[in-house]
């Protein structure tokens, strides 16, 4: 009776386990790739189930939109860029950034350097690439600093809705096109295309770079006290995989690779890419600085008379997530 008795309590016992572990939907912003390394990471370490989480991993691609999974409930927490994230907050989607793994911005226009392009003046009357479905705002907002129209008028600029490849520089389809310094300017290198041949501009060193790659959840789910301590366990346990692939970018690159679905990969591509994304995340606990937050919100408001947002967001991201996590 004794042991029929133990074993009923072993059994609750396991079960009790079992149900600790809360479920947490991540929604990436694409498709699975280095720059996506801490998650991957934090999971094949054992990182989130130390925190008693079972996070189940979901990639991106160009007809998925994180902001409409979020909303329709198909992800507790999404991946995105601040300038669309906060686009759709003032479209009515109440998004709020819980934590910004990512300190500095990969985003660059690269051109051809025989167009005699030397700085953004020399962009009228050239056809660039931007790519679409909210990764627009950064180069818009940039483009109405300047005063440069995008309406194809010869004063302005053909903005070519650039897929996600590198075909429309190559193919002389344009003069610049919009890459990230860890993935499609790598892919223009690669396909034989020299540095000299080419002259860059960083978003971060025209002053008008904007957050990238923040943690996102909706705002009506934080009123609720079991979905907030789930998102602080899983912050925690986020960042110190990214902690980790920073400090062994070729052992994070083979762990994303082992994560990739479509075998659609190549080793040396990640390997360079995670290195890359290194750069980005150095420096950065997680937590949001406020003052990198007033920068971005600045420059999407400086579109003159059609910025991309038009007023100064509230309660846009809260600290409270990771003021738990981190201390």
């Amino acid at each position: 009776m004794k042991r029929i008795i133990a074993g009923a309590i072993a059994a609750v016992a396991l079960t009790g386990t079992a149900q600790a572990q809360d479920e947490v939907n991540l929604q990436l912003k694409w498709v699975t790739q280095a720059q996506f390394a801490g998650y991957y990471v934090a999971q094949d370490q054992g990182f989130y189930e130390e925190e008693n989480l079972d996070v189940t991993i979901l990639p991106g691609g160009p007809d998925i939109a994180p902001p409409q999974v979020l909303a329709g409930g198909g992800a507790d927490v999404m991946v995105d860029w601040m300038p669309s994230a906060l686009s759709a907050r003032e479209k009515g989607l109440p998004i709020v950034n819980i934590a910004q793994p990512f300190k500095s911005s990969g985003l660059m226009l690269t051109c051809w350097k025989d167009t005699g392009i030397t700085g953004p003046e020399d962009f009228r009357g050239r056809t660039i690439g931007v790519w679409f479905f909210g990764n627009e705002y950064p180069f818009l907002s940039w483009m109405s600093q300047e005063g440069i129209p995008t309406d194809a008028s010869d004063d302005g600029i053909t903005v070519l809705k650039q897929g996600f490849n590198v075909d429309p520089l190559l193919q002389r389809q344009a003069d610049c096109i919009s890459v990230m310094t860890y993935n499609e300017y790598g892919q223009v290198l690669d396909a034989g295309v020299t540095e000299d041949e080419l002259v860059t501009f960083k978003y971060e060193d025209q002053g008008v770079a904007t957050l990238e790659d923040g943690l996102y959840v909706l705002e009506e789910n934080l009123e609720d006290e079991a979905f907030r301590d789930k998102m602080v366990r899983f912050v925690r346990a986020s960042m110190k995989g990214w902690k980790w692939a920073e400090e062994n970018p070729e052992e994070a690159a083979m762990i994303v690779l082992d994560n990739d679905a479509t075998g659609a990969q190549s080793e040396e591509h990640q390997v360079y890419m995670m290195g890359e994304i290194a750069k980005l995340t150095e420096g950065a606990n997680g937590a949001l600085d406020v003052a990198d937050y007033e920068r971005t919100v600045e420059t999407l408001l400086a579109g003159g008379s059609d910025p991309v947002i038009s007023a100064q967001p509230e309660g846009a991201y809260t600290l409270e997530i990771t003021d738990e996590a981190l201390n």
